[in-house]
């Protein structure tokens, strides 16, 4: 019977749990959208909500539950200067979970989760990124044209040669 247990285990121990929930964390702060499966994710986010809410009130004390609180350092910096500021009028649900659908190898549910609203600049480098202009594939294109010309000479000389041998 599981009386009074509390909380997604994911077949781990305490540290490994602990140090999963912190990576997820740390990396949903820092990338603002990541892909996990279903159950991690749903493990994470009620975490992720309660460190908006913290970074929301902006005190010293709240920083440092924060740190504790599973947060690396470059996380806190980003949660505390970039995120927190977005939720302002927010008064929960700050993220969001998108069903992806399922992986391959184990049939595990996968899903993106990501913060309800974009900052600045993660849509300002998803422009970039966009906008960039192709110039590995032209490269790659000439150089795969002359590697064909290459052959076709070879081909063309060593078609010579035979006729003059013969």
């Amino acid at each position: 019977m599981r009386k009074q247990v509390f909380g997604r285990h994911l077949k781990r121990d305490t540290n490994e749990r602990k140090a999963l929930f912190k990576a997820l964390a740390s990396s949903l702060v820092l990338h603002e959208r990541i892909e996990t499966t279903e159950q991690k994710a749903k493990a994470i986010k009620g975490q992720v909500e309660k460190m908006v809410t913290k970074a929301k009130k902006d005190d010293s004390n709240h920083t440092r539950d924060l740190l504790r609180a599973h947060l690396s350092h470059d996380a806190l910096i980003k949660l505390m200067s970039d995120i927190a500021p977005r939720f302002v009028d927010r008064p929960g649900g700050y993220t969001r979970i998108v069903k992806k659908g399922n992986r391959f190898s184990d049939n595990a549910s996968m899903v993106f989760i990501e913060w309800v609203e974009k900052g600045p600049k993660t849509e300002a480098i998803h422009d970039l990124k966009e906008s960039k202009p192709r110039t590995k594939k032209i490269a790659l294109s000439k150089t795969a044209t002359s590697a064909k010309e290459k052959k076709s000479t070879k081909k063309q000389k060593l078609h010579t040669k035979e006729k003059d041998n013969s």
